[in-house]
């Protein structure tokens, strides 16, 4: 082996060492996710030498991703997160290989994506996508790095490992309501918390190529920045037998995960800020926020405020002819959109506002 001094500080390493050091370079990693998890697993991977290293994701960088996915810059908004990312990793280590996609991963795709790579990085964000790598993983043999994050809180797991394996769907057996699977965008996020899990999850991945340590296979290991609490918990290794998932790469392809998290299509209209504008304008139309009421920024004109799960207590709330359901991001008010219109019928014209409050705040701002 040619000394290499990139990496002289692995060469030096007790129990890594050249052989460590070569595994790696001859290993490939597929990051799902070029966000808040991906962009410190992507330096680090990148950074430590793994041989290859694929990004998934359809994303573009937005200003408010700048808090904590650091891969990017304010310069580089509105641009691809997978091209970005791959760009700047070359740069880092121009010795490796990096491939990106810019693609959405689906049932369609994914098969081809994933089979080609030793170890897969679960980064996303949703749950459908979450249970569709799983499933996927499980059915290809692929160990998978599962990293989530919630406000203060990270959890980080490794399925497909050791002799029992287990799976996202022995963790977590049903999807929540779409109700209950708030992400950043609506509940927030400490912008260090996703740079730690991040960076574990590069961490796991090497672990699991190169042989040292002991993997969190069958374990879920989660961590408050609160108070610093850790804890370490066994992942239960039996399914529950009335659980529905693919146990073929045939019916994977035929599997619908946004039906199977809950997410239906709805008969709610969208309308856009510049259309809610323009109605709120003209008067004579009712806007329910069925956000939290601690969540911000608050609506600067006149409004009804009734979360969510409070909705079908309050129905008397509601007595205008056109209502205009809003929250954070466009996904509560077009499932409270949905049931207002199944209750009220032809009484009440009712519509959402498309990508919610984060997205009139872009309007507004020009």
């Amino acid at each position: 082996m040619d000394w290499n001094d990139r990496y002289s500080r692995h060469y030096k390493l007790s129990g890594f060492g050249a052989a460590g050091q070569t595994k790696l370079q001859q290993s490939s990693v597929l990051v799902v996710g070029a966000g808040g998890l991906g962009c410190p697993a992507l330096q680090y991977l990148a950074a430590a030498g793994a041989g290859k290293i694929g990004i998934i994701d359809d994303g573009c960088i937005e200003l408010s991703n700048l808090q904590r996915q650091v891969l990017f810059g304010t310069g580089e908004i509105g641009l691809s997160k997978a091209e970005v990312a791959a760009t700047k990793l070359r740069l880092l280590n121009p010795e490796i290989e990096i491939q990106e996609y810019a693609v959405y991963l689906s049932t369609e795709n994914a098969v081809e994506l994933v089979e080609g790579y030793d170890v897969v990085l679960d980064c996303t964000d949703n749950f459908n996508t979450r249970y569709l790598l799983s499933d996927l993983c499980m059915l290809l043999d692929k160990p998978l790095v599962f990293g989530a994050i919630y406000q203060y809180e990270g959890q980080l797991a490794v399925f497909n490992v050791g002799g029992e394996t287990t799976t996202y769907r022995h963790l977590f057996p049903l999807p929540p309501s779409p109700l209950d699977a708030l992400n950043c965008n609506e509940v927030g996020v400490l912008g260090v918390l996703p740079g730690i899990i991040g960076a574990m999850q590069a961490t796991e991945a090497i672990k699991l190529l190169t042989g040292i340590g002991q993997p969190l296979s069958n374990k879920l290991m989660t961590i408050n920045l609160l108070d610093n609490r850790t804890m370490l918990l066994d992942i239960p290794k039996n399914l529950l037998e009335e659980i529905n998932f693919p146990t073929s790469l045939q019916a994977f392809e035929a599997f619908d995960y946004d039906y199977h998290c809950g997410i239906r299509e709805t008969s709610v209209q969208g309308i856009s800020p510049e259309e809610f504008m323009e109605v709120c304008r003209k008067g004579d139309v009712l806007v329910v926020d069925v956000r939290n009421a601690d969540e911000l920024p608050k609506l600067p004109f006149e409004h009804v405020q009734i979360p969510f799960h409070e909705l079908s207590d309050n129905l008397r709330k509601i007595d205008g002819k056109h209502v205009i359901v809003v929250c954070q991001s466009g996904k509560r008010s077009q499932i409270a959109g949905q049931f207002l219109l199944e209750k009220f019928g032809t009484d009440a014209f009712i519509s959402h506002l498309e990508g919610g409050v984060l997205n009139l705040e872009k309007y507004n701002n020009g």
